[in-house]
């Protein structure tokens, strides 16, 4: 039952006076009115029945404490119960008693979703709108990304796990694994050969479960429903997929050409003079820069922003995105990117940080030559990926991709000029233009900021909405630093904007 009351009526309250009117958190609370989040969760308690449920400003503040000083749910409690600014700013009175830390992880799970996040930064972001806090109109964005909690497994592994889930399954449905059960799994790290190695523990996993579907209760129903769905993924054996049991949302990605990572990326767009983040989503680690920009705009837009320029890197150079921009007239300072024309999108996305292209079953490039070809008395310059022949080689769908040519691995011809890209590139030299690009430095702080000070360099659990809700609590956190520095730039010392918070507990 949602009930609310009054507080810090307590004759303790006095000893708040000693909390100094330049901490943090005042700052933070005299900028931000948070009593919006009892209306905004109102829906997920009963007004009239049950017990009293703990106020939802409440618990959302825990939280945030929780992101601005890197703190678990069991050591922000411990924290807020004798530090008189924490009970402050959660509206408690001193003797008052906190929650037990598992309502904290309760109340994300059964109370927040997702978009309640959205909706929570939204609302900090119309507030600052409406307060002039953000006067600017440029808004720039990038991505980072997020290694998973987990270490990413070869096929092999993950089957040998899925044949001893069958195991339990069968244990618990009949009492025991019968006899007719082949329990012997393949020793598949002393077969050389990788393809051999993977074709064997497929044969005998699905083998297992032909046996095991005779038996079948309701546990190794479910796990076997488990592994059809894993080995109907054509990417799963070629390692382009799944890649862990504990995390099966998180993907590799690519960071550089050469350097790789698995987990997850999340996107952002942030005002580029304040340096308040305005939207954010998080994907799988394979997402490709700007596919989920509209929304990212829209939802910017919503929170009372005006956008009158957008900032982004090469792999924002995109024709869905000029498009979007040119229709809302935004004007775009975003770098000329010679690779992203005349590519059918649907089979192949582009990534700028490693400069290679991907296929839509997770084949990339290994090589790229630079080439011209004469047409009509023209010459045109052209570059050429070449992807790898191993890749190739194993792909279910060579032949469609390759045809009937005597190529040995697929090569992704894409002009290196048009003429939009001259118009940009004439563009991209002026003056006014490398000034307003020189915002886009900001969002590389963001990021460290995130990364280093606050622990999003890494996922704390496993999981797409777990890793979700992470980022956009961590990116609520640094825009309460923000707007507390920005309003209180006078009254608050030179250093208190820069305050360090150690690394979130894992």
């Amino acid at each position: 039952m949602l009930k609310i009351k009054e507080k810090q009526l307590s004759f303790y309250s006095v000893l708040y006076e000693k909390i100094p009117e330049n901490h943090l958190l005042k700052r933070i609370d005299r900028a931000v009115d948070f009593s919006f989040i009892i209306e905004l969760l109102a829906d997920s308690y009963c007004k009239d029945f049950g017990r009293p449920a703990k106020e939802p400003e409440m618990m959302m503040k825990l939280n945030m404490l929780e992101y601005l000083y890197g703190f678990s749910d069991e050591r922000v409690i411990e924290e807020s119960t004798y530090n008189l600014a924490f009970l402050w700013f959660l509206g408690l009175n001193p003797e008052d008693k906190l929650p037990n830390p598992s309502l904290l992880a309760k109340f994300r799970t059964q109370r927040m979703k997702d978009t309640t996040l959205d909706d929570v930064m939204s609302e900090i972001v119309r507030q600052c709108v409406e307060k002039g806090i953000i006067k600017g109109t440029d808004l720039s964005i990038d991505s980072t990304h997020i290694s998973a909690n987990c270490k990413k497994q070869v096929p092999e592994r993950i089957m040998k796990h899925l044949a001893k889930r069958i195991f339990k399954g069968l244990e618990k449905d009949c009492r025991g694994v019968p006899d007719s059960i082949d329990t012997q799994i393949p020793e598949y790290k002393e077969i050389e050969d990788p393809q051999e190695s993977k074709a064997t523990m497929r044969a005998y996993l699905e083998g297992l479960m032909d046996q095991a579907e005779a038996y079948a209760g309701d546990h190794t129903s479910a796990v076997l429903e488990e592994c059809r769905e894993i080995l109907s993924d054509e990417k799963f054996i070629l390692q382009k997929g799944l890649r862990s049991l504990a995390d099966k949302d998180a993907r590799v990605g690519s960071k550089s050409q050469t350097d790789r990572f698995f987990g997850y990326k999340t996107e952002y767009t942030m005002t580029a003079e304040e340096r308040i983040i305005t939207a954010m989503d998080v994907h799988s680690g394979e997402y490709v820069d700007g596919k989920e920009f509209g929304p990212l705009l829209r939802r910017t837009a919503d929170a009372g922003v005006t956008v009158h320029g957008m900032l982004g890197d090469k792999a924002y150079f995109r024709p869905d995105i000029l498009k979007k921009l040119e229709e809302q007239k935004i004007k775009g300072y975003i770098p000329v990117s010679a690779s992203v024309y005349k590519v059918d999108e649907q089979l192949y996305s582009y990534n700028k940080d490693s400069d290679q292209w991907f296929c839509f079953m997770g084949n990339y490039t290994v090589s790229k030559k630079k080439r011209t070809r004469l047409k009509n008395g023209r010459e045109y310059r052209l570059l050429v990926y070449l992807f790898s022949k191993q890749q190739c080689a194993n792909c279910p769908h060579r032949a469609t991709c390759i045809g009937k040519t005597k190529s040995t691995a697929k090569k992704l011809e894409v002009s290196e000029s048009v003429p939009l890209f001259f118009e940009k590139s004439k563009e991209q030299q002026t003056e006014e233009f490398k000034e307003h690009y020189k915002k886009r430095a900001s969002h590389e702080w963001k990021n460290a900021e995130m990364k280093c000070l606050h622990g999003l360099a890494r996922a704390r659990g496993w999981g797409l909405r777990s890793v979700a809700f992470q980022a956009k609590l961590t990116g609520i956190a640094v825009n309460l630093k923000r707007i507390a520095a920005l309003t209180g730039a006078f009254s608050a010392p030179f250093w208190d904007h820069f305050e360090i918070f150690p690394l979130a507990v894992a």
